[in-house]
């Protein structure tokens, strides 16, 4: 498969961030303030659906927005994979906003789809970007922790409230951790790698 006269791999193979790191402190900043989100998350009190898809809801639209915004520093293959994946983290969070009445079972397939999205995007971040990133492996992890998640949602556990709120405090967690490590990778790629360059 060609994309304007390259192919895929050779698209995913290069750099994930531009080498202009003049806002890293930006995505610095939100992923502290995604990680505050996640430790508030874990504090509120929610017993029921309406709470909870509310809440889901915030928090995909942002992640949505918060992808969108990461295109401004991402490469090419990368503009189109960040462009796909904001725009449906903005539907799921749109769709949870508007029928804030819904089902478990279709909120946490939401959920759920939100966190394989999002951990496969990551695992194939962590892996392509290696080579020039030494913080990679926790990306991985990330990803890894996120697909797994994924499949918890989907199973027997969707009955349950207090889990659900916990699927998204971890959504809001791994988005704090990404978005440092995104901080993280801005600084390095403009510095010729410096200490984040794999030895």
């Amino acid at each position: 498969m060609r994309a304007t006269g390259r192919n895929v791999g050779d698209l995913l193979a290069e750099q994930e961030v531009v080498d202009d790191a003049s806002g890293w402190w930006l995505f610095f900043l939100t992923g502290v303030g995604w990680l505050l989100f996640a430790l508030m998350v874990f504090q509120w009190d929610y017993t029921t659906v309406y709470a909870v898809s509310y809440l889901f809801g915030v928090v995909a639209v942002l992640a949505g927005v918060n992808e969108l915004l990461q295109m401004s520093v991402s490469t090419t293959a990368w503009k189109v994979a960040r462009g796909v994946l904001g725009v449906l983290f903005v539907a799921a969070g749109a769709w949870a906003l508007v029928h804030p009445d819904a089902a478990f079972a279709t909120l946490s397939a939401l959920i759920g789809v939100f966190l394989l999205c999002k951990g496969v995007f990551d695992l194939v971040v962590a892996l392509t970007t290696k080579e020039r990133f030494a913080g990679w492996w926790l990306q991985l992890a990330v990803g890894i922790v996120e697909i797994l998640l994924a499949f918890w949602v989907a199973g027997a556990f969707r009955e349950q409230v207090l889990l659900l709120v916990v699927y998204v405090g971890v959504l809001a967690l791994t988005r704090g951790i990404t978005e440092i490590l995104l901080a993280l990778k801005l600084v390095a790629a403009s510095s010729g790698g410096g200490p984040l360059r794999p030895a």
